[in-house]
């Protein structure tokens, strides 16, 4: 009976300590733009100069790259954190799993780039870390985090340009509005066949409802978000 209740304690204790490390864990922010500063290290200014270069940047190569700066991954360490952050922003197209995120933990005085399969020919481990020990630490040295991160994920880009990978695709909105076109250019079809076997009032009122129809599907059409 005591071997038993030795036997509980332990394991209610285990799963004690589990699910507080899980709570302590720093929470993985919402992807939501490409450079999020939850440190204020960037100013709004640096922030939309980085976001236009990496978008300018996906839509000539295709691949995303994002960058997030927070001030610890404590109890992880980074590299626990980035796959973490990796499984749930899923920064890289899909199947082609190009993505690179360039975390800086700032308190931690740590950095660290994940690395979408898809790259790791172009942007190996030890390149990874040349790429942070040469071009962005000594801009964080001298206390210009900007310099720094602007300087590496313009070495990323260049990396990334010799690799041959799939050309971008046409957009989301470009999409949505093709699949819209379709929906109007079909409801005059069906409404100039109606017109022709019924009388047109009747023809009127059935055009009408296929065009809420219409509606209803294009205000629902799914448009993809720039992450893949």
């Amino acid at each position: 009976m005591i071997k038993l209740l030795r036997m509980r304690f332990a394991f209610g204790f285990l799963i004690a300590m589990l699910a507080l490390s899980a709570w302590a864990q720093v929470a993985v922010p919402e992807l939501s733009r490409r450079v999020t500063d939850q440190t204020a290290t960037l100013s709004a200014d640096q922030v939309a100069a980085l976001e236009s270069k990496l978008a300018a940047f996906e839509a000539k190569k295709g691949s995303q790259i994002a960058v997030l700066i927070v001030p610890t991954t404590q109890p992880e360490d980074i590299a626990q954190f980035g796959i973490r952050l990796a499984d749930q922003w899923k920064i890289g197209r899909k199947k082609v799993d190009d993505g690179v995120i360039l975390i800086v933990a700032k308190d931690d005085r740590t950095l660290r780039l994940e690395v979408g399969y898809g790259l790791e020919g172009a942007i190996p481990d030890a390149i990874a870390k040349r790429v942070i020990a040469e071009i962005i630490t000594p801009y964080f040295k001298a206390g210009d985090f900007y310099g720094g991160i602007d300087a590496g994920v313009q070495q990323v880009m260049q990396l990334i340009e010799g690799e041959p990978l799939p050309p971008p695709s046409a957009s989301g909105q470009g999409e949505g509005d093709g699949a819209f076109v379709m929906l109007i250019v079909g409801g005059m079809v069906v409404g100039w066949l109606l017109a022709t076997l019924m009388s047109r009032p009747a023809a009127g009122g059935i055009a009408a409802l296929g065009s809420g129809v219409a509606g209803a599907f294009a205000a629902a059409w799914p448009v993809p978000s720039w992450w893949g």
